[in-house]
């Protein structure tokens, strides 16, 4: 029996990339406890996903290096803790978990509609735009023609990007008649993202109809991993209002076996990080 840890995949088969686990960590046992982590602990942490000292020291050191993590030198040790940036990204990782869900029925019947227009030779400056927009939940209505459900704020991408100029937003209503479930499938890939949601489902339905998630010692790994797969499939779904999505569109069954292992898990995986993580005071916490 080989009882080597295998690197952790995500529910389309994919291997879950260190950067990501690394949100996952932070976002389940940094987030909100104004603390920095040992790197020793993490390192200790990831060997359990089957991620190796080197993959997890690279790790740590890039994302320093683009100020998604800060440094803290407590004698001897070096602690990691949160910057601005990747509190943000985590705060915003959060809402999406625990607050707006992955179904989304509240629609209020408006769309937010984005035209550009940009130079034949400003090859990247569309690439850009078009990649923050698919982020944002935009899908391609027409050759620059975006469309997203509901009121989207695109105003921070627009002038980060430096498009002011070339870029046009207006809120609408379809006219009757539209055929809005055409519509959708031309503009995301429908198929692909219910593929993402059933193979979530059928990998952690079993776990979610257990009594015990297994043994304690499992806890936290399966946390991170629980986590860092759901967010990395809601984050890019772009939440279409469910009336105009199939029947048996699959978001809300894995969405339901999401809490229920996170209900099963997160409290021995808490007690174990507790055991398990040297922290120390984030000296920047106000």
């Amino acid at each position: 029996m080989n009882d080597t840890p295998q690197p952790p995949v995500a529910a389309n088969g994919q291997s879950l990339r260190p950067q990501s686990l690394m949100f996952g960590f932070l976002g389940s046992c940094v987030l909100g406890q104004n603390i920095c982590v040992f790197s020793g602990s993490i390192i200790d942490v990831f060997a359990r996903h089957g991620v190796s000292e080197q993959a997890t020291r690279s790790t740590l050191t890039r994302m320093v290096n683009r100020q998604l993590l800060r440094r803290q030198r407590h004698g001897r040790r070096m602690y990691f803790g949160l910057s601005p940036r990747s509190r943000e990204i985590l705060e915003d990782g959060k809402e999406r978990i625990w607050k707006m869900g992955a179904v989304n029925e509240s629609w209020d019947g408006t769309w937010t509609l984005l035209g550009f227009s940009l130079p034949e030779s400003w090859q990247r400056q569309r690439h850009d735009l078009r990649s923050k927009l698919v982020w944002a939940g935009f899908g391609p209505v027409l050759s620059g023609l975006w469309i997203a459900p509901g009121e989207v704020d695109v105003h921070e991408i627009v002038a980060e990007l430096g498009l002011e100029a070339h870029v046009k937003v207006f809120r609408a209503q379809a006219y009757p008649g539209t055929d809005i479930e055409e519509m959708l499938r031309d503009a995301y890939d429908l198929e692909e993202l219910a593929a993402q949601y059933r193979a979530f489902h059928d990998e952690w339905a079993s776990l979610a109809s257990t009594s015990s998630p297994g043994e304690p010692a499992d806890s936290l790994v399966l946390q991170l991993r629980l986590e860092t797969q759901w967010l990395r499939i809601i984050r890019t779904d772009p939440r279409l209002p469910v009336q105009h999505l199939p029947e048996d569109w699959p978001a809300g069954p894995a969405q339901r076996v999401f809490h229920q292992v996170h209900d099963k898990v997160s409290g021995p995986a808490r007690e174990m990080a507790d055991r398990m993580l040297d922290t120390v005071p984030d000296e920047t916490a106000s």
